[in-house]
């Protein structure tokens, strides 16, 4: 019975209506994929946990793919997008055209139109930013380091400098392969995006 007079209220509108959860919308790689680990361990999940805990009313959604690179990613967003009608979108990729050596130029030219078209439906934008191992030679590892705060100066969007600080330097906190991080820290890279994000929720 009370049900019934609640939805009648509803109707009539002495109610309102509850309100729906907002989007935030990961687009990234295997950093961002739970890559070698259940997927609830990943920091996305584990930002979706913290959100709820802070009683934040955001639906976390997760499009990130392993081995993706940032041309397939642009490719993906449109329909992410229409899809989701996020009202905050992520951006975690760079870090697999780096190390396949592609195109720096192209790199920064996809990631800014990625960040244009989340613009252009009015999603605040969190571009999250990566670094390359030493060994790509210093020339390319910095101006790959600097393509992020680049883009993030240009399109007035927040940045994560680095999802890794002060994990990939530390061999216990990274799976064997050295490229991404292990369980026990991604509590860690959750820290370092959450600063950022916060001012945009």
């Amino acid at each position: 019975m009370r049900r019934f007079f609640l939805a009648i209220l509803l109707l009539i509108g002495l109610l309102p209506l509850p309100a729906a959860a907002r989007t935030l919308l990961v687009v990234g790689d295997s950093l961002s994929a739970a890559y070698g680990m259940d997927v609830n361990s990943g920091w996305v999940a584990l930002l979706g946990q913290r959100l709820i805990r802070e009683k934040l009313d955001y639906q976390v959604v997760n499009a990130s793919i392993s081995g993706d690179t940032t041309a397939n990613g642009l490719a993906r967003l449109p329909r992410l997008l229409a899809e989701h009608q996020p009202e905050i979108v992520l951006i975690e990729l760079g870090g697999n055209d780096g190390l396949r050596g592609l195109s720096l130029a192209q790199m920064k030219h996809n990631i800014t139109a990625m960040v244009k078209k989340a613009k252009s439906i009015h999603a605040r934008v969190l571009l999250i930013g990566m670094q390359l191992p030493p060994n790509y030679g210093k020339s390319y590892t910095e101006r790959f380091r600097r393509i992020y705060r680049e883009i993030a100066v240009e399109q007035k969007v927040a940045l994560a400098p680095f999802i890794l600080d002060g994990i990939a330097a530390n061999p216990e906190l990274m799976q064997p392969d050295g490229i991404h991080a292990a369980a026990q820290a991604q509590q860690k890279m959750l820290e370092n995006v959450w600063p950022p994000l916060c001012p945009l929720l």
